[in-house]
């Protein structure tokens, strides 16, 4: 016998949660859990078979998963910041700036991206032309950057 509950338990394909069912899953999830649910709600965000509204309400839980990753140190937060940089790229540019959500404007993008950077772009210049000399560490913050 089983119980109501466990009858209403979704499968454990992600992309076939509704987005309720996967925000009560992120609230809980930690690890690689996360980034299974930010990728499947990602995927929900990119199916242009959705009005609008219903992929800027998958792209907010996309990026509310990736965000997740940082509240435990379970994500490097380069990758978690990419991520988040790109996702948020592909939403103002396909699906159109939002003047009342400041994860869709252009500019707070713009400014979160500078904010993200160690290195000035003086700094980074200055380190680019050595860059063979440097320890690995600063090669990949370079790298980071440049990318």
């Amino acid at each position: 016998m089983s119980s109501d509950a466990h009858r209403e338990e979704p499968g454990r394909d992600l992309s076939t949660w509704t987005l309720d069912q996967l925000q009560m899953f992120i609230h809980d999830a930690c690890g690689q859990q996360l980034e299974t649910a930010r990728v499947a709600a990602q995927g929900q965000a990119y199916d242009s078979s959705h009005p609008l509204e219903a992929r800027r309400q998958w792209a907010k839980l996309a990026l509310l998963a990736n965000r997740r990753m940082l509240d435990h140190a379970e994500g490097h937060p380069a990758r978690v910041a990419q991520q988040e940089f790109m996702f948020r790229m592909w939403v103002i540019d396909c699906l159109g700036p939002d003047d009342t959500d400041i994860d869709w404007l252009p500019e707070a993008l713009a400014s979160d991206t500078l904010d993200a950077l160690t290195f000035t772009p003086p700094q980074a210049a200055g380190l680019a032309e050595g860059w063979r000399d440097l320890p690995n560490e600063q090669i990949c913050e370079l790298r980071r950057h440049k990318n």
